[in-house]
């Protein structure tokens, strides 16, 4: 029986998954230099997974693929396979779920269990257990994962990164200090470039030094974030580990393109803007949801990216969020310069509208989105009959940017 009041938590991450799957055909090429990368010709040209044999020459992901090959005139690169990606994926959390209900996906390629009440059923503890996964998911798949084991769910996943590929690393309540604490403050979950550089600013480079900041002064710098990251760092977090089939909160909903030819000028751009403002549309609506927020993200030539949002009335016509995207692009962007890349994504999504501040000075109707709604699921139940392209904008017809 367990007496330990702690929970067990793993943290299961593929290692290389991307690179791994791909490679799987081939085992003639493992050890050599091996990336999967978009295909130059369809302007998708950068490294998207590499494998170990490809690290040590310095490649990076999102690299272009050009670079790469400066880097390793010899590199092999392999198409990308989603199908084969979501497939191994599904093999795997199959594996996981033989011995919990608590299985959390965070991305296809990694999950946490809570294996606190099923680990004794298996295993005599909880590095036992992730030996025993570990073995498992290669003998069933050829492919190798790292696992951490601790008491919450963000040392797991610091124990996981912290010895790869294909190790276990348990991080106790005994231990934490010795293997967290000199850790760089950029390890831990939710630590991005920003955040990084602002705390390093503050002279806090390691996860010790932030458990060992003032929160209050964490807060005040960086809000609710801080007060989070000073629990994370201080081995306090306590979120639970969700089940397998619990409906995921859907934070935001996106569309993105990469065109064949740069675009510039509202003739190329508008276009653009309402097919991927549609597709945003359509699945905000699948979901049943309200956007609040629009956001664009252009990426130029030079691969730069430029990012510009705002909150809008609560909406999932394609309509209203094609006019705040452009809005938003015009204000914003030099429409004579060129865009390589083009993204609109629906902030803070809702599953109802948030109330609005009626203003006297427009029509009722111009305010109230129940008729247009209504037209775009006509719309939509006609192009999920007969296909997409049954009904379209006029403008769409007549641009060549979605037909290469």
């Amino acid at each position: 029986m367990q007496q330990n009041k702690d929970r067990i938590i793993l943290h299961c991450d593929c290692n290389g998954f991307y690179a791994s799957v791909s490679l799987l055909p081939y085992p003639e090429l493992k050890d050599k230099p091996v990336v999967v990368g978009g295909s130059s010709e369809n302007r998708h040209g950068i490294v998207l997974a590499k494998n170990e044999a490809a690290k040590k020459y310095g490649i990076k992901t999102a690299q272009t693929i050009q670079s790469a090959l400066k880097a390793c005139p010899q590199l092999i690169i392999l198409p990308p396979q989603r199908e084969r990606y979501e497939y191994f994926s599904k093999i795997i959390n199959q594996i996981y779920n033989s011995y919990t209900d608590l299985v959390e996906p965070f991305g296809i390629d990694e999950s946490w269990l809570d294996v606190t009440n099923s680990c004794w059923l298996f295993a005599k503890d909880g590095k036992e257990l992730a030996d025993m996964i570990r073995e498992r998911v290669y003998c069933e798949t050829g492919l190798t994962i790292s696992v951490g084991v601790s008491f919450n769910k963000v040392f797991a996943k610091l124990g996981s990164d912290y010895k790869k590929p294909n190790a276990t690393t348990v991080i106790s309540r005994e231990n934490y200090r010795d293997i967290v604490f000199p850790l760089k403050v950029e390890d831990l979950l939710f630590v991005g470039k920003n955040t990084k550089e602002a705390l390093n600013a503050m002279g806090i480079r390691t996860i010790g030094q932030l458990a060992a900041a003032d929160k209050a002064l964490l807060e005040d710098k960086f809000g609710k974030h801080g007060r989070d990251l000073h629990i994370y760092a201080n081995g306090l977090e306590d979120s639970p580990v969700q089940p397998f089939d619990a409906k995921r909160e859907i934070k935001s909903v996106g569309s993105g393109n990469t065109f064949y030819r740069d675009i510039r000028g509202l003739e190329d751009i508008k276009p653009a803007l309402m097919v991927l403002s549609e597709q945003v549309g359509l699945r905000l609506r699948r979901h049943g949801l309200y956007a609040n927020g629009v956001q664009i993200t252009i990426k130029n030539p030079a691969f730069v990216s430029f990012t510009r949002q705002k909150q809008i009335p609560s909406t999932n016509v394609s309509e209203n969020i094609y006019n705040a995207a452009l809005e938003l692009l015009v204000k914003n962007w030099n429409v004579k310069m060129p865009i390589r890349a083009l993204t609109v994504t629906a902030l803070d999504p809702t599953a109802d509208k948030k109330a609005q501040q009626i203003n006297l000075f427009e029509s009722a109707e111009s305010q109230d989105d129940t008729k247009k709604e209504n037209l775009q699921k006509a719309l939509d139940k006609l192009k999920e009959k007969y296909g997409k392209d049954t009904v379209q904008n006029a403008s769409v017809m007549k641009t060549d940017l979605f037909k290469h």
